[in-house]
């Protein structure tokens, strides 16, 4: 017999019962969850439960752990359907014998609620005008926690003569939501974000979370470094929260930016942070913007910022904003990683300090160092940079002492060595720094783009795939076997440093994405070689392009 495990076919509520029973013990709780034929005035057709079996059933294993553990019970089972289900049939049935019957009800509570809040499952409502879509069960938690023995949910006890208690809590709905509440039963305890802890700290107190609730904070990018310092800041009560990232989440996101669910991915990742803002804290105003900031859309979407927090992944968008920081008079945190490692940087016109060109005069091209996806990162080094940006925000806005000004702090996490270096400002930033381009993105005649790399042959171009060998290895070119002379593998790095290639030869640069392809092409045409391209999009977006023409000409 499992603790917990799941079941394609429906329940035996009294088999499952008799294989909880002792004469030891003097007390029985069930939890039966059914399925119900309506939800919020929508008509049910069915349910489907789906689950990652092997991390829920660990899961599950450790919360009837922890319930017997907890209330010292005997016995504790827990059995949850996926596959279809319909109406009538039991969705969750838990189970707990007890020496006495509290322990029992109390166990029985903390499981339902533990599986509820902690074991990966998803489901979907069939209804007759559509379905929910998938849903991790995870977001009905809150409602389930609701449940209690006097809320009028359904609840028969019987004692038998042998003194064992047997105690139903029937939930008509989706094992989760709705109880038939007494007309007289008291109205549900509004919740409120206590700032107590906080509070306490005699440089905070009541005006210091006055100040907190009376900001407005810019956050770009909510990724890695984005999603702890959108979390710390929500939970701190900062007023508004402006969220830029023009990205969709991707699975790969996941074990650094742990405030999504995998089935969130392909959703827009500003929509979803805005979302977990307003759960974490429904008092802050959170506006998400789908779109990636330039020059031109900042002034709108930074309008009335105390303070912008730069949580993006790319050279582009870094000197873009410590740009803007000066333009719009506006202070900017600055946080960047490299896998292992990362740094802090404060710019603040307001108050002269250096800035990120007093360092570097001109922006490192994106692509010539890696980002998360190509160099590797482990989880929680973007969460430690984060949460210390969100720290220097609330410093600032807070004005504590210890503040960032002309230096950078450089962190590795390997050794936990922390350096903060002096960064003098620039003589030609004494007036003002601010570079901002001409309105234009990354050349568009440098890139190229192909349905498949047959049609760059045929345009006498030598194919040159720039990425490591491991990489190639994992991904190679979606083409048949090219010619050893029109076809080449010279990584990144031995072409920047100077392997030597024709100057008059026609080279199309790949690598993964396009970034670094286009990084190098535009240092070799510094060089002088004119004839060098990079295929926009790299080795993934050729089989996009492809998909593309194809649906062109079925159409």
């Amino acid at each position: 017999m499992a603790d917990f495990e799941f079941s394609s076919s429906n329940l035996d509520a009294l088999a499952l019962r008799r294989s909880l029973e002792d004469p030891t013990c003097g007390g029985y709780a069930a939890f039966e969850g059914w399925v119900r034929n309506l939800n919020e005035g929508r008509e049910v057709r069915r349910l489907e439960y789906e689950a990652f079996e092997s991390l829920a059933v660990r899961e599950g294993k450790r919360i009837i752990e922890e319930a017997r553990s907890k209330f010292g019970v005997t016995n504790a089972r827990c059995v949850h359907r996926i596959g279809d289900l319909p109406l009538g049939e039991i969705a969750v049935w838990v189970g707990v014998s007890a020496p006495h019957r509290d322990e029992a009800f109390r166990a029985c509570r903390y499981i339902i609620d533990e599986v509820k809040h902690r074991v990966p499952i998803w489901k979907k409502e069939h209804y007759v005008d559509g379905d929910s879509g998938w849903v991790n069960c995870e977001r009905c938690a809150a409602d389930a926690t609701t449940v209690k023995s006097d809320d009028g949910s359904h609840e028969h006890q019987h004692e038998h003569g042998h003194g064992h208690a047997h105690g139903h809590h029937h939930q008509h709905h989706h094992e989760h939501r709705h109880q038939h509440a007494h007309e007289n039963a008291p109205p549900a305890k509004t919740l409120s974000p206590d700032y107590s802890r906080q509070m306490a700290l005699p440089e905070v107190g009541a005006d210091g979370q006055q100040r907190l609730q009376s900001a407005k904070v810019a956050v770009i990018g909510a990724g890695g470094l984005g999603v702890p310092v959108l979390q710390y800041l929500a939970g701190a009560g900062v007023g508004e929260l402006i969220i830029v990232d023009g990205d969709r989440l991707e699975a790969s996101n996941l074990h650094r930016q742990t405030w999504y669910a995998l089935t969130d991915c392909g959703e827009m990742k500003a929509t979803l942070a805005a979302r977990r803002v307003q759960a974490l804290n429904p008092t802050v105003r959170a506006t998400a913007h789908t779109e990636r900031l330039t020059d031109t859309s900042a002034e709108t979407m930074l309008q009335g910022c105390d303070l912008i927090l730069d949580c993006t992944d790319n050279f582009a968008s870094k000197f873009l904003l410590n740009d803007l920081a000066h333009r719009l008079a506006k202070p900017v945190i600055l946080a960047s990683v490299h896998q292992y490692e990362g740094q802090l940087q404060l710019i603040d016109p307001a108050h002269g300090t250096s800035c990120l060109r007093c360092v570097w005069p001109e922006a490192t091209r994106d692509g010539l160092v890696g980002n998360c996806a190509e160099a590797g990162v482990l989880g929680p080094v973007p969460g430690v940079l984060g949460s210390l940006q969100a720290l220097e925000a609330l410093k600032h806005l807070l004005a504590l002492p210890g503040r960032l000004r002309d230096e950078v702090v450089l962190i590795d996490l390997l050794t936990l060595a922390v350096r903060r270096i002096k960064a003098k400002r620039a003589p030609e930033c004494q007036s003002r720094c601010e570079r901002l381009p001409a309105h234009a993105s990354a050349a568009s005649s440098e890139s190229l783009e192909y349905p498949d790399l047959e049609s760059a042959l045929s345009d006498q171009l030598v194919i040159i795939d720039i990425r490591d060998p491991d990489e190639i290895g994992r991904e190679p070119l979606p083409v048949a076997p090219l010619s050893m002379a029109q076809s080449l593998a010279i990584p990144m790095q031995e072409i920047l440093s100077g392997r030597n290639l024709p100057n008059d030869g026609r080279y199309l640069l790949i690598c993964s994405r396009g970034k670094r392809s286009l990084a190098t092409c535009l240092t070799l045409r510094e060089r002088g070689m004119s004839e060098v391209y990079s295929l926009r999009g790299g080795a993934q977006g050729l089989g996009e392009a492809q998909t593309r023409n194809d649906a062109q000409g079925r159409s």
